[in-house]
């Protein structure tokens, strides 16, 4: 693996000024590298970002390179509180929780979800999945199976699948019951999931969130710390506008977004390969450098991913040597190591172990 020279001379070669470098952290074949940059030159030092990333993963010994643009200049977003009465936060035990989300409904953020998660297991952390969508549940689908929870006292037990251990309504009542809830009932029905599961100590908490911007996204945002969200859309505009609201809403409830996928990015045939870009393509990454967040990656539209998820076979963990499979790999990695810079503490530091 490299060593501080010779990561400090592949950022020098594509001109990153030494200030820059916050801190560079080494370890295991990969390498973490923070740049400091005022918030309002973010989105000029992107291609700067992508650069360095590609130097340092040319160098000998290094598997994967990860650089992360922050900046400390403006004041932190307050800590968020439960409103008065609601007690403390619950999920205490969980390291980090992350909210997959998406402006509407039918764009795929389920599926990734799911993928993203099995994916988290296999660079071996502790993952937990809550399906926060009371109406729509689709976690049993998604994960194959049926199995209702057990209950000792007043504490249920999360099923375990694939990895992980994962709880939603639709495990706890019968598959075609509606939910025929208001807002209050849907608030009470997630803080049970969140504060009556046994979900023990976790190092992530995957969360599937409705689509919306309503009282299930209010109530994650005012009940658990959430350490950020991921916002899932397709690339036409319709579905981008309502990704924009989602950035938006957890921008005002001082959640971090930590990037856009663009889901669906295009079709692929399964006979002949060809691809077609049937709800265009790009638009995600476009948008995302519009409101200034990170394109975390494009996943396509495959009749593999669909039947799979359909069957209860996340692609990740059914056909792991898949190009689909590497790229909710490669997104569910980049998320993680967002995380680590996010609660690493300020101030220059260097450290190889």
């Amino acid at each position: 693996m490299g060593d501080e020279q010779s990561i400090r001379v592949a950022l020098g070669d594509i001109v990153v000024p030494p200030a820059r470098i916050e801190a560079v952290h080494a370890k295991d074949a990969l390498v973490q590298v923070t740049l400091s940059v005022p918030r309002s030159e973010a989105r000029a030092m992107e291609p700067m970002r992508a650069a360095a990333e590609a130097a340092l993963a040319r160098l000998p010994g290094v598997l994967s390179a990860t650089v992360v643009l922050t900046a400390h200049s403006e004041p932190a977003a307050p800590a968020r509180k439960p409103p008065a009465g609601q007690g403390a936060m619950l999920l205490p035990e969980v390291s980090k929780i992350v909210a997959i989300a998406s402006g509407k409904g039918g764009v795929g953020k389920s599926t990734t979800a799911v993928n993203l998660a099995v994916a988290l297991v296999e660079q071996g952390l502790r993952v937990g999945l809550l399906d926060a969508d009371i109406f729509g549940p689709s976690l049993p689908q998604m994960l194959g199976t049926q199995e209702k929870p057990r209950v000792t006292g007043s504490r249920i037990h999360p099923i375990q699948r694939w990895g992980l251990k994962a709880m939603s309504i639709g495990f706890l009542v019968e598959q075609e019951t509606p939910m025929i809830w208001r807002g209050p009932m849907v608030m009470g029905a997630l803080e049970q999931m969140m504060g009556q599961v046994e979900w023990g100590a976790l190092d992530i908490l995957v969360v599937d969130m409705p689509p919306g911007t309503g009282d299930a996204q209010l109530t994650m945002s005012q009940r658990v710390p959430l350490a950020g969200a991921v916002i899932v859309s397709t690339p036409q505009d319709v579905a981008l506008i309502d990704a924009r609201r989602g950035v938006r809403m957890f921008e005002k409830v001082g959640v971090p977004v930590l990037g856009l996928i663009e889901n669906m990015s295009f079709y692929c045939c399964p006979k002949c390969g060809e691809r077609a870009e049937i709800f265009g393509h790009g638009g995600a990454e476009a948008e995302a450098a519009r409101l200034g967040c990170e394109f975390l990656g494009a996943l396509p539209l495959k009749l593999a991913i669909r039947e799979l998820a359909d069957a209860g076979t996340p692609i990740v963990a059914a056909r792991p040597e898949s190009e689909e499979a590497a790229q909710y790999r490669a997104i569910a990695a980049r998320v993680w190591a967002k995380l680590q810079v996010e609660a690493a503490p300020a101030g220059p530091s260097i450290s190889f172990q």
